[in-house]
């Protein structure tokens, strides 16, 4: 029986990991760690309320055996790109810090596809930046997700992701070969990758779109 962390379990990705880490025999307890309450009542579920930008002030709460981090903004909703430096790049460094402090041997991550450290765009650059900290951690079981376009029903209204999520759906049939990993992916995919990935721990640390469709498809 395992304990999980889980990060970021407001958004789309994070609420579906959530549920099916609840729900997964395999594990007695899911923490989480929100900037407010989710509202959702489990005796699995252990809540910690906080400031998580700041996530190493709970380094004493952040024990398991398994972290997944769903964490992730937009230029929309963090204009400021310091704070947005520090949601993206910080909070999952510092749950990679706080896995190598409390030994915890497993961390799976939302990244990005296209994520690069030498890229122009301010976006995969941060990416990129966050995904080389994390890796020099060394953590034994480090999975990097790259998901593209990540469509499912959000909470939120999101005019230019909807309108790319309608584009994508559009041409996805004729993304093949290599350009497969450009498709559209549903925060489902995802979510159930993490899963399985946190189980079979295989050998791969960068998990690009296509990939990941195929992961949890495995199933």
């Amino acid at each position: 029986m395992k304990k999980a962390i889980v990060l970021g379990a407001s958004g789309l990705t994070g609420s579906l990991l959530l549920h099916k880490l609840l729900a997964h025999s395999d594990y007695q307890q899911v923490i989480v760690f929100n900037r407010k309450p989710l509202g959702i009542s489990h005796t699995k579920l252990k809540e910690y309320v906080g400031n998580v930008v700041n996530l190493n002030e709970f380094e004493l709460q952040f024990v398991a055996d398994e972290v997944f981090c769903c964490i992730g903004t937009t230029a929309k909703k963090t204009p400021d790109k310091l704070l947005y430096h520090q949601i993206d790049f910080g909070i999952p460094l510092q749950a990679a810090q706080l896995c190598k402090a409390n030994n915890i041997n497993t961390l799976a991550i939302v990244s990005a596809m296209g994520a690069n450290s030498k890229s122009s765009i301010f976006y995969n650059r941060t990416k990129g930046e966050m995904e080389e900290a994390v890796l020099a951690l060394n953590i034994p079981h480090t999975y990097l997700l790259q998901p593209s376009l990540i469509v499912g029903n959000r909470n939120e209204k999101r005019f230019a992701e909807a309108a790319a999520t309608y584009f994508m759906k559009l041409i996805n049939p004729i993304l093949i070969g290599s350009f497969k990993k450009y498709k559209s992916i549903n925060a489902e995919a995802i979510a159930e990758a993490m899963v399985i990935l946190a189980r079979t721990k295989p050998a791969t640390t960068r998990i690009e779109s296509d990939k990941i469709i195929e992961i949890a498809k495995a199933l």
